[in-house]
């Protein structure tokens, strides 16, 4: 049965009330829910596809931004816990990659339900023995900024070549890419108890291949390393692809074949 999501930080373009998975998908540094656009189609109809928006964009454009890893965690647990009563799975590209990761943790560690899957693409995994000084992104003049986000595929023409627009839309990227530079200074816990999948562009060099091989050993059943032509935004010319190995590792995990 379908209803009529309000707008907020989860957005259902097609809202199930009693949905056999919900899958949520979290964005990248500086973007919003539109990440997603058209991917809800690509799903099982019994499945409650939710995209979501950090605080000050998309349709959570008028909560204050979260600068800082823990509280943003916090942010999502706290808007997404009526929605967990369902089985469940997280997919997170680029730092969404690594709130999807770090919310699963707290879940973990709060001992509530977990994720049936967790996939995360293009962002290294969290690293307490990181060599050198963190990543200074945020602090690159305008001019610079909008260089590398060209070099990215990270924003549209528009947005870089708008004086107006880019002056609305920096604060924001200054702010997640902060939080993005600095979130690999942690110490992992145990591996978690939940099925893994890593992904990402054969040609990315925002995070290169290289950089997601220490993924594995923070889960008890890492699924693989998947890799697609194209940089970091690889996703946008894949969706097909991608939704279909989604809905396949979730599927898996819903219904594990049986012991031998």
């Amino acid at each position: 049965m379908r209803s009529t999501a309000p707008l907020g930080p989860v957005t259902r373009r097609r809202p199930v009330d009693d949905p056999t998975v919900r899958l949520f998908f979290f964005h990248h540094a500086g973007g919003s829910h539109l990440l997603y656009r058209g991917w809800t189609r690509l799903f099982p109809d019994d499945w409650d596809i939710c995209l979501l928006d950090a605080p000050g964009r998309g349709n959570a454009q008028a909560i204050p931004l979260i600068g800082d890893c823990a509280g943003l965690v916090a942010f999502f647990d706290e808007a997404l816990a009526p929605l967990l009563d369902r089985p469940f799975a997280f997919f997170g590209h680029s730092v969404g990659a690594r709130v999807a990761y770090a919310l699963t943790r707290r879940l973990e560690e709060t001992a509530r339900e977990l994720p049936l899957w967790l996939g995360v693409s293009s962002f290294r995994a969290p690293q307490p023995d990181s060599v050198g000084p963190p990543l200074s992104r945020s602090l690159r003049s305008d001019t610079a900024l909008r260089d590398w986000l060209r070099t990215t595929g990270g924003a549209p023409d528009r947005l870089l070549s708008d004086d107006s627009l880019w002056n609305a839309f920096a604060p924001v990227l200054r702010s997640d890419l902060g939080l993005a530079d600095t979130w690999d200074r942690e110490t992992p816990g145990t591996p978690l108890p939940v099925p893994l999948t890593v992904f990402g562009g054969s040609d990315d060099t925002v995070v290169t291949l290289n950089q997601l091989e220490n993924w594995p050993r923070l889960t008890d059943n890492f699924l693989g390393l998947h890799t697609y032509s194209g940089g970091h935004f690889y996703l946008n010319d894949h969706r097909e692809q991608l939704a279909g190995r989604i809905t396949r590792s979730v599927l898996t995990q819903l219904s594990p074949p049986p012991r031998a």
